[in-house]
């Protein structure tokens, strides 16, 4: 779990803290941010938790360098069942979590842009059990809307 501080580096670091760089830093104001890491086959990997009593995913904002895929392992370490419905490219995936249980997930999420996931079983979602992924990058080419070009921050 990161502290405070070192959550409000690290999401300036990355640039989500800013105005008109996106205001996600800002929306999530609970839970921790987390950076995915990527192996040498360019596949990339992260770990979320449901830490005891705290009723929020750790890192509840998962940051990938650049779309691909992504293997999630799931840890509920909580006393309650939950569940996490993620996001992924052709279909969403649906785990359950029963109390201190895990899972894994594969995604692939291509593009850059924000993902939202959560645990949609009973009220989780309005005691804050939500997150976050963030891709990274530039949309490509043949994705790029027909307009003049924009200014850049």
């Amino acid at each position: 779990m990161t502290t405070a501080q070192e959550r409000v580096d690290l999401l300036n670091k990355i640039g989500l803290a800013a105005q008109n760089k996106a205001a996600l830093g800002q929306v999530l104001g609970t839970g921790s941010i987390g950076q995915a890491t990527e192996g040498s086959d360019g596949r990339m990997q992260a770990t979320i938790r449901i830490n005891p009593d705290e009723l929020t995913w750790d890192p509840s904002i998962l940051v990938m360098p650049h779309g691909g895929d992504i293997e999630l392992e799931l840890v509920n370490d909580d006393l309650n069942t939950h569940c996490a419905l993620l996001p992924s490219n052709g279909d969403r995936k649906f785990i359950w979590l029963v109390n201190h249980s895990r899972g894994r997930a594969t995604l692939n999420l291509d593009g850059p842009g924000y993902y939202w996931f959560s645990s949609p079983t009973g009220n989780d979602e309005g005691r804050g059990l939500t997150g976050a992924i963030v891709v990274m990058g530039d949309a490509p080419p043949e994705a790029r809307l027909d307009r003049p070009e924009q200014p850049r921050p």
